[in-house]
């Protein structure tokens, strides 16, 4: 009864202690006095976020020196830190998770196509619009006759970037419609020519850029009275320095109407044209966004797998000593990552403990997945030692080795062995899990594959590539694994 109690009240700290640190950043934050513009002086740069899959609003393009982010709304970001005599420095991630990185200072203003709104307005501050734009629906040549306005998608499957004013409208304002919310416009556009959704409401601009790169594609007028895309810049709750300083920006390039007449222009330079490109011509030209894909997936991987092997020795030792502390702690820990996802575990390392030690992102996902790989390797080493025998330990101590000596030079070796096919299955599964960290702009290979779809507008052919590449890499570990294995237990019976 005892240990049960022990063990809960240690469950119920941790989560306590996780929950009391969210709070207590999240206070902190409300209460600091607003020195926003003096904080991004002294640093000498600022910051923005964006989700780089929205031409020519924000892309990501390639040329000599590599790939870039490119966009009318990277200009004017560049526009704002050039007024405050400062560099820009632009960070790409998901759009729904743009707000999140604001709040938890990971960047200092988002510029994404993004539009105020009551529910967004509670939680940081916009200035004013410098763009307007109208709503179109992209549609299937096929269908042109039948879907002529935001009327006719009654009854059918309409796919929205989540978050955005037409995801938003087409619920209020198309019940009957079935709504499927995407994170990605080339997920959506994907969607669309595969007769997976028969429309998607966007942007005028974005969606005329990419129904131009993609045949079979066109783009007519939503005919949405009233519901235009005001676009605005977002900064975090109480900033008003900062949201004064980009006003003065914004309020000159309304004045002067740059944005139409010099930011798009300017970003449509680096817009790729490869809609008479074969596929094949297309992935060749961008080896070099796979190639470093390969790089960093396998830097997370095999900086993960290291320490994810230290974390679970220590925690599968923890969990069967009969030290009723360690005991605790090691149950928490283990049942505490295997029951929650791998995705809110990195999303939580970088931007939740990142508000108190701002970790970068790759360092945030190598943490995160070692952590969480450790918890799982921690239960295969237990499973391992636990195969061997009582009378192996008892033989060890007889013959005047301590208990410990007994663990390290008879037990492992042996369970170890046992376990290996088991470790080269959380390696394989590993390498496949660092995508998860794209999510949180770590430019691994789910990350390149975004990037090279939003630069080609062709969404099947980078997805193969990376199939390829993954079983490739996921292959050869296997057979490296396996031949391993057979050399131990050639070792073993000699």
């Amino acid at each position: 009864m005892n240990s049960k109690k022990l063990y809960f009240t240690s469950l119920l700290m941790l989560v306590l202690s996780i929950f009391t640190m969210m709070f207590g950043v999240a206070n902190a934050s409300a209460s600091s006095t607003d020195n926003s513009v003096q904080q991004i002086k002294q640093k000498g740069y600022i910051v923005m976020g964006t989700s780089p899959d929205y031409p020519p609003y924000e892309f990501i393009g390639k040329d000599d020196g590599g790939s870039h982010v490119y966009g009318a709304d990277i200009e004017l970001g560049k526009q704002i830190a050039k007024d405050l005599g400062v560099k820009l420095k632009v960070k790409s991630m998901g759009f729904d998770s743009l707000l999140v990185a604001l709040q938890t200072k990971k960047v200092d203003m988002v510029i994404a196509g993004m539009n105020e709104n009551p529910q967004r307005a509670k939680s940081v501050d916009f200035s004013k619009s410098y763009y307007s734009s109208d709503t179109s629906l992209i549609i299937n040549d096929k269908d042109a006759s039948q879907i002529k306005s935001y009327k006719d998608l009654a009854g059918k499957n309409v796919g929205a970037q989540v978050g955005t004013i037409q995801y938003d409208e087409i619920k209020k304002g198309v019940k009957t419609a079935h709504l499927k919310g995407m994170e990605n416009v080339n997920d959506l556009i994907l969607a669309l020519k595969s007769g997976k959704i028969d429309a998607i409401p966007m942007d005028t601009a974005v969606a005329k850029a990419y129904a131009s790169h993609n045949t079979g594609l066109k783009i007519i007028d939503a005919k949405m009275k009233g519901v235009s895309s005001n676009n605005n810049v977002a900064f975090a709750k109480g900033a008003k320095g900062l949201v004064d300083a980009a006003n003065k920006t914004i309020k000159k390039v309304t004045s002067h109407n740059l944005y139409i007449k010099k930011y798009v222009p300017e970003a449509a330079k680096y817009l790729a044209d490869n809609k008479h490109t074969s596929s094949a011509v297309s992935m060749w030209q961008y080896k070099g966004f796979f190639i470093s894909g390969i790089e960093y997936t396998m830097i997370i991987s095999v900086v993960s797998v290291f320490f994810g092997i230290i974390l679970g020795v220590i925690f599968a030792l923890m969990r069967l000593s009969h030290n009723w502390l360690l005991h605790a702690i090691a149950v928490c820990y283990i049942e505490f990552i295997r029951g929650t996802p791998q995705l809110v575990q990195i999303m939580f390392i970088y931007f939740g403990l990142g508000t108190i030690v701002n970790v970068p992102a790759l360092t945030s996902g190598i943490i995160a997945i070692s952590i969480n790989s450790g918890a799982y390797v921690a239960e295969i080493i237990r499973g391992g030692i636990n195969s061997i025998s009582d009378g192996q330990s008892e033989a060890a101590l007889s013959l005047g080795l301590s208990k410990h000596q007994s663990i390290k030079y008879i037990v492992l070796p042996q369970a170890f062995k046992n376990i290996w096919p088991a470790l080269g299955n959380e390696l394989v599964t590993l390498i496949k899990d660092s995508s998860l960290a794209s999510v949180i702009g770590v430019g691994e290979l789910m990350y390149q594959m975004r990037a090279v779809q939003a630069d080609t507008y062709q969404g099947v052919a980078p997805i193969a590539v990376i199939m390829v590449i993954y079983f490739v890499i996921t292959f050869t570990i296997s057979r490296i694994m396996k031949h391993l294995e057979g050399k131990i237990s050639h070792g073993t019976n000699d």
